[in-house]
């Protein structure tokens, strides 16, 4: 390459780095982001990311194949966990059948399913019956899912969920949550995609505090 070619390059990728470092510094608390208060209690000593979502939220349909691409690129000091939002008594059947899920360990079989089904195939799913279909559909037994669906466990993670949500003081699907410590929306994001950039700013933000924290000890 031409040195003047490479010293263009160079000044590009420069400024490239320089812009990204800027965009990301920018991102300031009560216009991007909310500082949760008190915070809720990390249940892994990894940094917790926390997806808020509704089966029925076609905002969340539509946003679910940019999480599953970022879940692909997350470091091992991160987790990211689904958590249903529950406000009536359909959304708490959705949360049943996402726990239901997890339990049989089928969630990489059916998630996106019922997905479809409610925001594609126009189905309610407000039902037992509904929802063994579907599963039996993706190769669950029924005995298998009643089983669960009925069982205490999921009963107690659907409560536990519900008491996440108000502690996060979620207002709409999809919000996220970092290290029980900050919520992040759409609205103050600007957009879905950006959203997940406040995440990233917000992991290295706990990565860091983390650090400093270890440090002292």
């Amino acid at each position: 390459m031409h040195p003047r070619s490479l010293f263009f390059a160079l000044l590009s990728t420069t400024l490239l780095l320089v812009s990204s470092w800027a965009q990301a510094e920018d991102y300031v608390e009560g216009e991007h982001y909310d500082v949760i208060s008190p915070a809720i209690r990390a249940s892994s000593e990894k940094i917790e990311v926390t997806e808020f979502f509704w089966y029925g939220c076609g905002h969340c349909y539509n946003f679910e194949p940019q999480l599953a691409q970022w879940k692909k690129s997350l470091p091992d000091d991160v987790v990211l966990n689904g958590s249903p939002a529950i406000w009536n008594s359909l959304m708490e059947i959705h949360a049943k059948a996402f726990y239901t899920a997890e339990v049989l360990d089928v969630l990489d079989k059916v998630h996106m399913p019922i997905f479809q089904a409610i925001n594609v195939d126009r189905k309610r799913l407000s039902g037992e019956k509904e929802l063994a279909a579907l599963f039996s559909a993706n190769g669950v037994a029924q005995e298998d899912f009643e089983k669960a669906f009925n069982s205490f466990g999921v009963g107690s993670q659907v409560r536990q969920a519900n008491a996440r949500a108000r502690a996060a003081k979620i207002t709409g699907t999809p919000e996220m949550m970092v290290a029980g410590k900050y919520r992040i929306n759409t609205r103050k994001a600007g957009g879905q995609a950006e959203m997940l950039k406040v995440v990233n700013f917000l992991i290295e933000k706990e990565r860091a505090a983390m650090a400093t924290a270890s440090a002292e000890t």
